[in-house]
């Protein structure tokens, strides 16, 4: 079974951050300029959240705020579920599915080293069963 690592081999490790003082408005140009979810939020290089369009959407108007002069820290996500290099990728759709998450930043020691999505391992996961049907078919057929 595929694990983080080969999501990262594929997609490119790192990711883009902010730090918690970046104002929404400065995040949000980010994300669409990436064409991204999510940004990771470091402190120190420590992350200490996950800041996305979700977080946006239900947190800034829902809360009386406005993009120009909210800094990142008042909406990111703070309660953060991380992954490592190894963690297969069953895992990382089990974490997602149970904590309501889209995002996973990927760690190595305590260092931030990449960030997978719920679109990654869906993708991955595709990418597995097609390989098992053809696989079968190619059993079934005698070309293996």
């Amino acid at each position: 079974m595929y694990s983080v690592k080969d999501i990262l081999d594929e997609k490119g490790y790192g990711c883009t951050t902010v730090e918690p003082e970046t104002t929404v408005y400065e995040a949000l140009k980010k994300l669409a300029g990436k064409g991204i979810g999510a940004l990771i939020v470091l402190k120190n290089d420590r992350v200490t959240g996950v800041f996305s369009e979700r977080d946006f959407a239900r947190k800034t108007v829902l809360k009386g705020r406005i993009s120009d002069d909210t800094k990142v820290e008042e909406l990111m996500t703070e309660a953060l579920y991380t992954v490592k290099l190894t963690t297969r990728v069953i895992e990382c759709m089990e974490l997602m599915t149970d904590k309501r998450v889209r995002h996973l930043p990927v760690l190595d020691e305590d260092k931030l080293i990449g960030i997978v999505s719920i679109g990654d391992i869906v993708n991955k996961i595709i990418q597995d069963q097609k390989k098992h049907i053809q696989h079968l078919e190619d059993y079934i057929t005698g070309k293996s």
